[in-house]
């Protein structure tokens, strides 16, 4: 498998080559374009986070219930994949360790990557305005991660602080607690628009978007015409 990805940072597509016999699994409604000889299924992934209670766990992390497999049958071919958003895409190397990904981050995989949801605690979630659930995927191959904005790494060896709504993806060698930017108040925090962060323990990396889906969001849907 040769991944290119293209038309980086702002409108990034997925470039998928496959040899003869070769998958990749993608999130369902991701694929844009593709070879004629390539096979495309419809699963729900066996496996460990496989099947019905997998699938149901992947939409409490904001993932559909079903994946796609596109393989290729009779000789080599390609598949293009990209986000829902608007944004980039970064390609991560899983080798056995553990990556926690947000909310709508995952785009594709190798078939021996393994996506089961992890639990962001009731504390995080209420301070930091995420989702209750993040997916943890571990295994061996390659991860197609996307963002909304532009996306980049920062290797944490200590302390690092990021807010809550420009995460991706860590490490799950890093530790995190949520709290209020430090130097603020709690009122500041709420009123100051600057929001929660993040504060990251260890050493690691942690994967970054430029924008924040929640705030755009929010600034969108104020200025729509009522229903």
């Amino acid at each position: 498998m040769e991944i290119q990805l293209l038309q980086q940072p702002d409108s990034a597509i997925a470039k998928v080559l496959l040899e003869r016999d070769e998958e990749i699994v993608a999130e369902a409604g991701s694929m844009v374009a593709m070879s004629s000889h390539i096979g495309a299924n419809t699963t729900l992934k066996q496996g460990k986070g496989g099947g019905l209670l997998g699938g149901l766990k992947r939409m409490l992390g904001g993932e559909s219930l079903f994946l796609s497999v596109y393989r290729a049958l009779s000789k080599p071919g390609e598949v293009y994949l990209a986000p829902d958003f608007m944004g980039d895409i970064v390609v991560y190397p899983m080798a056995g360790q553990e990556l926690v990904v947000q909310s709508g981050s995952y785009l594709a995989s190798a078939p021996s990557v393994h996506i089961d949801l992890g639990f962001l605690g009731f504390k995080q979630a209420l301070l930091s305005g995420e989702s209750l659930f993040w997916l943890t995927i571990s295994g061996y191959g390659e991860l197609l991660l996307s963002s909304f904005g532009a996306i980049y790494a920062v290797e944490v060896d200590g302390e690092y602080i990021v807010d809550t709504g420009h995460i991706v993806a860590f490490e799950r060698s890093l530790t995190f607690d949520t709290g209020k930017p430090p130097g603020s108040n709690w009122l500041s925090a709420f009123l100051g628009g600057e929001g929660f962060i993040c504060r990251f323990k260890g050493r690691g990396t942690v994967y970054c978007q430029t924008h924040n889906p929640g705030a755009f969001g929010q600034l969108v849907g104020s200025k729509l015409p009522p229903r």
